[in-house]
């Protein structure tokens, strides 16, 4: 879902000078992670343009892959040094895989903002399933339909797909996170009754099970399982995730908005032309999706483009820690 520009809900002639100095930091830091985010990536159109002169190697080559934490670590002279990557293709074991700042305390940052009431949720689910809040509140900041000021609607409705609620989960999304054992969600609909014996949702609740998507703090439950359970398969493929919780966010919020196997097949640049179409055309409306197209070439390069880009501007997890 594309969103208007978003206030921080903060004035700034109520920040004191320090304040405001991490206040410009951050916003600096974030705007230039997110073009570090999309070279780190690239994109079809990169790809063609791009001309490595010799002896040299660009961003996303197999010569050397570079994560967002890595170049992130050069923007901050206080992080500590980021250890070299592994070879491609070389899964991270559950020992390598670098812990999660999880108490980055959503409530202490969020509490002057229009979404300060879901603090406490945010919170909640990130200690229960290891991603920081901060990420989690990106995810949902993303995703979510805004009201004035910024405020999240946790009763909105995607018009081209069946995505609602605060995290626009799909339909059969909402029912697979229902079904997979150790979910909040899956806990939740055992507890009610709306599981069969062989754990699916029996057809007589799942008008009950979906309605649950527009419960605020059923969709960021929803959110910070989805979440998990992406990064840890996304790095069970070979896609070197950091410690950097806007890695983290971004990483997790390209498995939410596409699904496992679209958020895979995106990163290794394999989308099949007309699942490109289909997935831009959701979001933008059949129109702009076809200027778009139009416009890049290809329904491949169109939507990666525009997905990377929005990625960019909006999972923006430095807002919220």
């Amino acid at each position: 879902m594309i969103d208007g520009p978003k206030s921080s809900g903060i004035g700034a002639a109520n920040l004191t000078a320090a304040q405001k100095a991490n206040l410009i930091y951050n916003e600096a830091r974030g705007e230039l992670s997110g073009r570090l985010w999309r070279a780190a990536l690239g994109s079809a159109e990169d790809d063609q343009r791009a001309q490595s002169a010799p002896g040299q190697v660009t961003a996303g080559t197999a010569a050397e892959p570079i994560g967002l934490d890595r170049l992130l670590a050069m923007l901050d002279p206080a992080a500590p040094a980021v250890a070299a990557t592994s070879a491609p293709g070389t899964p991270l074991t559950a020992d390598e895989a670098p812990a999660l700042p999880v108490g980055d305390d959503a409530v202490a940052a969020m509490q002057d903002g229009p979404n300060a009431r879901y603090a406490g949720m945010l919170d909640a689910a990130a200690a229960r399933s290891g991603i920081p809040a901060s990420a989690l509140a990106a995810i949902v900041d993303a995703e979510a339909a805004k009201g004035a000021g910024g405020t999240w609607q946790p009763y909105s409705r995607n018009p081209r797909s069946s995505a609602a609620g605060l995290g626009q989960f799909l339909s059969t999304s909402w029912e697979g996170e229902a079904e997979r054992g150790g979910t909040w969600l899956n806990t939740t609909a055992q507890a009610n009754g709306w599981l069969n014996a062989k754990g699916q949702v029996k057809s007589e609740n799942r008008s009950a099970l979906l309605a649950l998507r527009y419960d605020p703090r059923a969709s960021i439950e929803a959110v910070a399982d989805y979440a998990s359970a992406n990064i840890e398969a996304l790095r069970g493929s070979g896609l070197r995730i950091g410690g950097e919780v806007s890695e983290v966010a971004r990483a997790a919020y390209l498995g939410h908005h596409l699904g496992l196997g679209d958020a895979r097949r995106f990163l290794a640049g394999g989308l099949e032309p007309e699942r490109a179409r289909r997935l831009l055309n959701a979001q933008v409306g059949g129109a702009d999706a076809e200027r778009r197209i139009a416009k890049a070439g290809s329904a491949v390069t169109a939507h990666r483009a525009w997905l990377l880009d929005y990625v960019g501007r909006h999972v923006r997890p430095e807002k919220f820690g």
